[in-house]
């Protein structure tokens, strides 16, 4: 049996100054995770990596998502000062929370007969032909002799007694 020996040398990620400023970079643009890492000149796991080891890399993600959100504020700002009301009203929703009025005023100056609106619904109420589908029970004076006989016990026996077809 023959070994072999591998070379092993284990990478070294280090949050260098350029490292540092492509992810403020990447995150200022809006990328996030992966694509931040990408962006970035790093594999997602090594990005994972650097981030754990070297809190500069959270402080200049966070920096760069900041430094993106300010501009874009800011030129929502511009144009809403600039007469832009599109973008006026997008600020109001979005920052302040405006919500447009959304009830409707409806004055009727009308008085309201019910015993006039009960009138004019009975005139609408279609007459029909009906048929009473109900059975008809059969006239059966011995039915309840059967059912309560002294001598019936509960023990045997049928409760309700058949009648025959007829």
């Amino acid at each position: 049996m023959t070994f072999y020996s591998l070379p092993f040398t284990p990478e070294r990620t280090q949050a260098t100054e350029s490292r540092l400023e492509a992810i403020y970079e990447a995150a200022k643009y809006g990328l996030k995770g992966d694509s931040l890492a990408m962006a970035a000149g790093m594999t997602p796991r090594q990005f994972r990596i650097l981030a754990e080891s070297d809190p500069l890399v959270e402080m200049a993600e966070a920096k760069g998502r900041s430094e993106g959100e300010y501009i874009a504020g800011k030129t929502m700002y511009e144009a809403a000062r600039d007469g832009d009301s599109k973008a006026a009203l997008e600020i109001l929703k979005h920052q302040h929370g405006w919500v447009a009025k959304q009830q409707i005023d409806v004055n009727i100056d009308q008085q309201i007969s019910i015993t006039g609106a009960l009138e004019k619904a009975q005139t609408r109420v279609i007459e029909g032909l009906y048929t009473d589908v109900t059975p008809r029970l059969e006239d059966n004076t011995n039915a309840s002799a059967n059912i309560l006989s002294p001598r019936r016990n509960g023990t045997n026996g049928k409760v309700v007694v058949p009648q025959p077809e007829g």
